[in-house]
Order: structure tokens, then sequence, then C-alpha cells
């Protein structure tokens, strides 16, 4: 991790230091001077203390290669401002580097030597000014920023370029943290959104136990579970741990169902775990790792870790800096005599020594005339700049910061000079955080409220090349300041898996449910663990790992397979399908056969038979029972609004018409018969003009009923979709309930005073009587509608409407058969008994009243003139 941080100085403030003074290992004075911490040696040597004398000074021990390029990178980047006109022109920045040996303590001091100048005395009582440090960089881990911010003053301002702990973007801690490396956040939200997009939804995970694996992996965790993933087992391991609690630990991997391993882990904890790994053999496990060990070359250099071939991981952009290779190549220990760190530095490299006392330890005698151009290691090795490019970055931040403010100041103040002597580290802080300018590489840097940069990572697979070595290639890329459907982009194309396979590994707890069905979670299990339930009627998932089915509207319905609604088909009583054919059929036959009633009855309209039975009212009749089958019709074929109100009101118009034409004939025929006295004035009542009049109004009647129907609540079309879920029944809503049972209700109202009264003319004499016929056609029609009723309100869909129609053709079918078909029988097959004589033959009345009924049929049906004798 580095650190930035700006110490500012205001007036002429003086301070001391007790003890010993920490001195930098590299330093260059300039106008300005920025501070820097590296752990340029990996650890202290530790010594055994007396506690009777002043400690002696911490030596530190194992060269660091790697931070030595970080401190390098950072000279290399305030020359090359140095030497730029368009950047802090006429001021200098020099440089203090302190190395805090990978220890705590050794940072402290290092925290402490910042506040004070480079070349502080010894003695107590001798003070020396504050030092102008706009700036620390240091490579330290996270607890040691946490150090630095104990101990720094709360304006210091740090920028940190290895810190990634997302406990840092507190600003309520660390109000003057920033850092131009991006946050574990994002690399955990990264690695998140990596798994979810190749269906790892069943991973395993391990993490160092430090704060960067414990953060970071509490990170991922939560943004797993928001992706939907769910993690098997979770493992924390460091590099001090024993070998009998890592081979436990590989059991676990190998015992367990994920087959995918998510490894946030640091590199110093990692390879003892894939060292064991290599012991036991490849686990065959598809590892995703963090960008602390995803390009570390030395892992895949070591033939033993060839079990990593196809790792996946996120790392920082790699860039190219111009100029940095020479500059590191030219490093040169001559160019600071007395520094023992440069000398240190060239006697490792290349294992020779510039005292002679251990010449004999070295092997040879330093010369100065080695080459580090010659040289291949981790020092200058620029094929992977990718923390060493945040070094170059943090500097950069801190001269745009400082332009920026002195150009106001200038600006301010009138004057043509810099001055360094007039800002606050405060001052530093506030421009620093609205600090925003472009890199020579392209990249825009500025940093949001949180002090964290645009995350930028890419997408890193392991890839075994002809010659077995493996290397890493970019695959991809993960940007946050894209929009969020861009944010990850991966060329699946180019990669390959573990073992070298080039399909994506498959790391679930149970497959997935395919459309048209819902994910059902396994009880006590996790939510990753499901059973695939399908999808009930009339719902549908159209998605795999769909977690619920959605209900389809009303007028849909699922299809067979459950993952789309289609419509629902209509149903209704069409002209096309059988039982409308044989319904249209026996419609158009009782039509025809009516017809031909009619035709018969007009052909012999003379005859004594059509003349005794009211041929004016036979006709009516026969024109109702004709418009009665005629309209069955309107039922058949897809409702419509004037269909609907059709089929009712003619249905109930022409029923109507038709019992009042037969409720007239019986009262003929029985007030006929009941006349006794020649006087009576049963012609008057019961003529023609009064027969007409009396099936007029009872028409109207009905014909009332309809117009009031149709005026306040009409029938209309209704698409039914209570009664079946599959289908759509469309049918005529009555609108009016009252409406239709009124019409029904009067049909019947009519139909039981006929058959009354027609019962009780069933005793008069055969040649006049048809009330008989009458009376049954009427116990037909009454029974017909009596069950009716049932069976309309049971019957579902089209079968309501069939129910209907039958009563309609039933009740009319009886009707006609039974009034008319005697009398055709006589007229077409008995022509003999067609005579006046045979219609007024013998009866057994007494002469007297024979004598009138005769005189009555002449009058109302033969329309003779009576004449009594």
């Amino acid at each position: 991790m580095v650190l930035v941080m700006v110490v500012g100085c205001v007036g002429d403030q003086s301070c001391s230091l007790l003890g010993q003074t920490t001195l930098p290992v590299l330093s260059a004075d300039g106008d300005v001077n920025i501070g820097a911490v590296f752990s340029i040696h990996s650890q202290p040597l530790f010594k055994v203390h007396s506690f009777t004398s002043i400690p002696e000074k911490t030596a530190c021990i194992s060269f660091n290669l790697r931070e030595f390029q970080f401190a390098q990178t950072l000279i290399f980047a305030l020359e090359e401002i140095n030497n730029r006109s368009d950047l802090l022109p006429g001021l200098s920045l020099g440089y203090q580097v302190y190395d805090a040996c990978g220890s705590v303590p050794k940072a402290i001091q290092s925290a402490l030597a910042l506040m004070n100048s480079p070349g502080i005395h010894d003695s107590l009582s001798e003070p020396s000014s504050c030092s102008r440090h706009p700036a620390v960089v240091s490579t330290l881990i996270v607890s040691y920023a946490l150090i630095f911010d104990t101990n720094l003053p709360i304006s210091s301002t740090q920028i940190s370029h290895f810190a990634t702990c997302d406990c840092l973007s507190n600003r309520k801690k660390y109000p003057s943290f920033f850092r131009t490396i991006p946050s574990d956040l994002y690399q955990s939200q990264a690695l998140a959104k990596l798994v979810k997009h190749f269906g790892w939804t069943w991973v395993g995970v391990v993490n160092s136990n430090s704060d960067y694996g414990n953060n970071g992996m509490a990170t991922f965790i939560e943004a797993a579970h928001q992706e939907g993933v769910c993690v098997e087992y979770q493992e924390a391991i460091f590099r001090t741990d024993s070998r009998e609690k890592l081979l436990k630990m590989v059991r676990v991997m190998r015992r367990a169902t994920a087959r995918v391993v998510v490894l946030f882990v640091g590199l110093g904890d990692l390879i003892p775990l894939l060292n064991v790994l290599a012991q036991e053999g490849d686990p065959g496990l598809q590892w995703v790792g963090s960008e602390s060990w995803i390009t570390a070359r030395m892992l895949a250099e070591k033939q033993s870790y060839s079990f990593l071939r196809g790792a996946v991981g996120f790392a920082f952009g790699n860039v190219k800096l111009d100029g940095l290779e020479w500059f590191l190549d030219s490093v040169h220990p001559s160019q600071d005599p007395d520094n023992s760190l440069l000398r240190e530095f060239w006697e490792m490299v290349f294992q020779c020594s510039f005292n002679r006392s251990r010449e004999e330890n070295r092997g040879t005698l330093c010369t100065g005339a080695e080459s580090l151009a010659g040289l291949k290691n981790q020092y200058n090795d620029v094929s992977d700049l990718r923390i060493s490019s945040k070094v170059y970055t943090a500097v950069y931040a801190i001269a745009h910061s400082l332009h920026d403010l002195l150009t106001d100041l200038k600006n301010d103040s009138g004057r043509s000079n810099r001055s360094v002597t007039t800002y606050t580290p405060q001052q530093v802080l506030d421009y620093l955080r609205e600090v925003r300018f472009t890199m020579k590489t392209g990249e825009e840097i500025l940093f949001n409220g949180h002090g964290d940069t645009v995350a930028r990572y890419e997408l890193i697979n392991w890839q075994q090349e002809a010659d077995g070595t493996l290397n890493f290639h970019s695959v991809g890329l993960y940007d946050t300041s894209m929009s969020p459907e861009k944010t990850l982009m991966i060329n699946q194309k180019k990669m390959v898996w573990a073992g070298g396979q080039a399909e994506v590994p498959v790391s679930v707890c149970s497959q997935s449910c395919p459309p048209g069905t819902r994910k059902a979670v396994q009880k006590g299990k996790h939510v990753c663990c499901y059973d695939c339930i399908p999808c009930a009627e009339g719902e549908i998932s159209n998605i795999t790992d769909s977690n619920v089915c959605y209900l389809c509207d009303l007028e849909y319905w699922s299809n067979e397979n459950r993952d789309h609604c289609v419509l629902k088909p209509v149903e209704f009583l069409s002209f096309e399908e059988i039982m409308g054919i044989v319904l249209v059929c026996f419609s158009l036959f009782g039509t025809g056969v009516t017809t031909l009633v009619a035709v018969v009855f007009f052909i012999h309209r003379d005859t004594p038979i059509v003349r005794a039975n009211n041929s004016e009212l036979s006709f009516l009749l026969l024109f109702s029972l004709t418009l009665c089958f005629l309209c069955s019709l309107t039922f058949i074929g897809r409702p419509s609004e004037w269909s609907c109100m059709l089929r009712h009101t003619a249905f109930g118009i022409a029923f109507v018409l038709c019992i009042s034409c037969v409720l007239g004939k019986t009262l003929v025929v029985l007030m006929a018969f009941r006349a006794t006295l020649p006087g009576s004035n049963v012609m008057k009542w019961f003529g023609p003009p009064l027969q007409r009049l009396c099936v007029l109004a009872l028409t109207f009647i009905q014909v009332l009923i309809c117009v009031i129907w149709l005026t306040i609540s009409p029938p209309f079309p209704y698409k039914n979709m209570l009664h079946y879920k599959e289908i759509v029944i469309l049918e005529c809503n009555v609108g009016s309930a009252i409406g239709f049972w009124a019409v029904l209700g009067y049909i019947g109202l009519l139909a039981v005073l006929c058959f009354v009264l027609a019962f009780l003319a069933r005793k008069l004499p055969d040649n006049f009587n048809e009330a008989k016929f009458i009376t049954f056609s009427m116990l037909i029609f009454c029974a017909v509608w009596i069950t009716f009723i049932p069976a309309y309100v049971s019957s579902p869909g089209k079968f309501t409407v069939a129910v209907e129609i039958f009563a309609i053709l039933a009740s009319s079918f009886g009707l006609l058969f039974c009034i008319f078909a005697p009398k055709c029988f006589i007229i077409l097959l008995r022509p003999e008994r067609n005579t006046k004589k045979h219609v007024m033959g013998k009866t057994t009345l007494s002469i007297s009243h024979q004598h009138i009924v005769e005189l009555t049929f002449k009058t109302l049906f033969f329309r003779e003139s009576p004449c009594y004798s």
C-alpha cells in the first residue's frame, strides 16, 4: 500500500525530536519535498534489549526489489515533473524516502520523522524548523495506514497506491485519506458479478486471515448474495498456519460439491496452501483470484503450480511508462556514494561487495562497471507496472493539486513568484479533493467523495502456451465508469478453463430450472439448493431459474410447456361445429315443415276442416311457429351486440304470438260449447275481430316488456372467463336478469292459462274439439320449459345456448305436430272426412244444444248468418 500524506507548514513553527533520529534512505532537496515510506527491506533484525542502555538502531534485512522499484518510480515521476515547463514551473520537488522494514515500530518512527526535517539533530535542546513535506508516499499494509492516520495531524493528506481496504473509505474516520488504487469494495463486487456471469452460483471461498482478506471476503459474500450466489464453505488462512490445518482445508475443498473456489488471499498467505495442493495432486477446481496474486509471475513460473492453469481474476490495468526502464537501469551507487542503500542494492543484485573485508562472503568485488541493463529481475522488469503506475499517479496527483493551489494563490496575491511558505496543509487537502487531470496514458484521474478513483480492472486468465509455460492473458474489463450493462465486458471466446477445457465449468448446488418451472428452496439448505416445481395451469415462467410463476392475464392461458401465455380459445356455438349444424338442420326442418303445412292449408282453405278450425288464427299460428323456428338461428354464431338483443326479444315475442293464437283458439272452442241459450252473446264477444284484438293485446304486452328491457339494460356480448379457466366462453349476458325472467315468466303465464283452458275443454265432442291436442301441446311446452330452467342454469358454455335452442325447437315442434298433424292427416290422407257433414256429425249432445253449437260454429268458423228454426 502506498500512502501520500501532506504535512504542510505555517510560518516558522519549530519542533524537536527526542531520541534517535530516523534518517531517510533516499533523499534529494527541492523547493518542496515529498516524503515517502516503503518497505524496502521485508523485515527487521530483532535484537534482545538489555534495558540498561539506549537501544541500538534496528537493522533491516531481506532486500525487497519490488519495493525498491516503487521508490525509484517515485523519483522518476518527480524528476519528470521537475523537467516539465507546464506543471509547477519554477518550482522543484524533492523527496525523502524512509524504509519501514515491514515493521510496525519502524512505520511509527517513519511517521514521526515525517514531522521533522531530514537534518534534525539528536540534541534535545536544538530545535529545527518544521519541514515542508506536502506529501509522503509509503508502501505499507493496512494496519500501517491506520498508524499513519493516528500519528499525523488531521490535516495531513494521505494518498495510497496500495491500500485497498474498504474501511479506509470511511470519511468520518479518515477524512484526509485518498488512494490511486481501487477499493476492495469494487473488486469484491467485480468478483461477485464474474461468478454470476458464468453461472457459478455455488462456490467455496478462502481468504487471508488479515484486514485485506477478511474485509474483502466479507464484501464479496455480501455482493455474492445480492447476485444470487451461495457460499458452500469459507476458510481463512495465514502464512504461519500448520500443515495439518492446510491439509484439513484441502480435504474440505475436495469433498465439497462446489467446483469453483474464490481465493481472496495475499500472495504470502497463498504460497503455503499451494505447496500442500501441489503435494496432494490437482484437485480439478476452477480458481478465481484477487489482484494480490492473479498476476504473480513467481507462481506462474513454478511448474508444480500448473494446476492453476485456467485461473481467472481481476488485476489493475497494466500501463507502459515511457522512460522508466532506462531510468531504472541507470541507477548506480556513484549517484550518491555515501548512500548505503544503493551500495546494498548493487551488492545484492550482482552478488558482489564494495568492502574487501566482506569480499570472501560475496565472492567477487564490485567494480561499479556492472550493468543493470543485462539483468532480468523484479526491479527492472517493466512488463508489469500495475502497482508502480499507481505510485506514479499518486505523485502526479500531488503535483497537480500543488500547481492548482499555487496558481490560485498567485492570482489572488498578484505576485509572479510561487511562494511555498504561505499555504497550509488544509489548503493542499482541499485542492486534492477537487483535483482533476489526465495522465499521458489517457486515463483521467479524480477522486470521489470517499477519496477513491474510478475502479478499473482487467480480467486475467492463466493460459498455457505451446512450450508449457503459463502466461497472463487479458480477456475482459471491469470499469465502474461505464453504464451498468457495460461495466463487465468479457471476451469468453479467448478464455480457457481449469484443466485446459474449452467449456465453462459448472458449479451449482442444483441444476438450473428450465422455463415453465420455478425454484423451491430445499428446507434447511441454502437458497441455491432447490427443487424445480412445474408451474400450475394458467401460470408461466419464461426465464431460467425463475423464483416465481407468473399468472397469465384473464384472456390468456399457459401453453403446454408453461413458458408462454397464449390467448385462450374462444368458445361459442358456431355454425361450423357438429352440434351447431345439427341444430340448424332441425331449425330449417321445422321451418320447412311449417311452410308445407301453411301451403296445404292455403290450398285447402275452403275445405270444412280448415274453415272449422278458424283459418285466420291457424295461418297466424303457422307464421308465429315459423318465426320460432327461425329465431333459434340467432342463438348460433359469434355473439354480437345486435344478435344478443335480437335472440331474446325475437324469441320472446314470437312465442307469445304463437301461444296467443293457441289461447284464442282454445277460448273460442270452450266458449262455443258453453253457450246453451239461443239468445247467448257468444257470437258478439268471440267473433273474429275480438280474436284478432285478443292476440294483438297479449303480444303487445310482451313487446312492451322487451322494449323496457332493451332500454334499461339490454343484453350484450360477454367474455365468461370464470366458468372455465382455460377457455373464454363468448356468450350473451342478459343484462337485466329481471327483464329476462319477465319475458320467460310472461310466456309461462300464457302457457299455463292456455293449458288450463284446454284441459277444461278436453271432454267436448271430438268432431268439433281440438282442445285435447292443444292440451297435449301445452303439456309438452310446459314440460320442456320447466326442465329448461335447471338445465339452462347448470349447463356450461355453449351447451347453455344449445339447451335454450333445444327448448325452442322442442316446444315449437310440439305445437306444430299436436295441433296441425291431425288436420293434415285428414286433408291429405282422409279427404272423405273433410266434409261439413262429418265436421257437424252426430254427437252425444242434446238436440237443442247441438243446434246452438251448430249455429255458433257457423258464425265463428264458417262465417254464415245464424238461422233458427
